[in-house]
């Protein structure tokens, strides 16, 4: 009795946001954001990909989001699919340029390949706001090492 209890108060606090995570009462949170993004992967068949992905607001450093991106190899046509969840140190904007890290899962697709699945790692730079979008820089490992540039949606207030 005393475990499932403990497995009931665990699960309660995991799922209500800690304060520090939470918007204000007055304020709705941020919108989703879309972003296009160009990433080479470089693996035993390099590919280079262009991408489409949405970032949802999931806490005040945290934003969740996923991506769909095709592109080519020396093998043909490729596609992946990416569910991430990124965590800003400058949440607020309060320089120009901030770091982000993040991790998730990525879903790789090779012409005359199966599927397959790999853990994706990744660190970036969020540079500032121009007309309502932000350019970010990425490396990482997932499929491969990665680098990427994205083109997001951002307001000038958060990232």
């Amino acid at each position: 009795m005393p475990s499932v209890l403990m497995a009931a108060l665990l699960f309660a606090s995991a799922m209500t946001p800690l304060e520090a995570q939470s918007t204000s009462k007055s304020k709705s949170p941020p919108n989703p954001a879309i972003e296009g993004r160009v990433d080479a992967i470089f693996s035993q068949k390099p590919t280079a990909q262009l991408g489409l992905g949405l970032s949802m607001f999931g806490g005040t450093y945290v934003r969740t989001g996923i991506v769909a991106a095709i592109g080519a190899n020396q093998e043909g046509v490729t596609g992946r699919t990416d569910g991430f969840v990124r965590f800003h140190l400058d949440p607020f904007r309060q320089s120009r340029w901030a770091p982000y890290g993040g991790a998730g899962i990525s879903g790789r697709y090779d012409a005359g390949s199966r599927p397959k699945a790999f853990v994706l790692i990744f660190a970036g730079v969020d540079g500032p706001v121009r007309n309502g979008t932000t350019t970010s820089f990425e490396v990482g490992l997932g499929g491969g090492a990665r680098i990427g540039v994205i083109l997001r949606q951002a307001v000038a207030e958060r990232r």
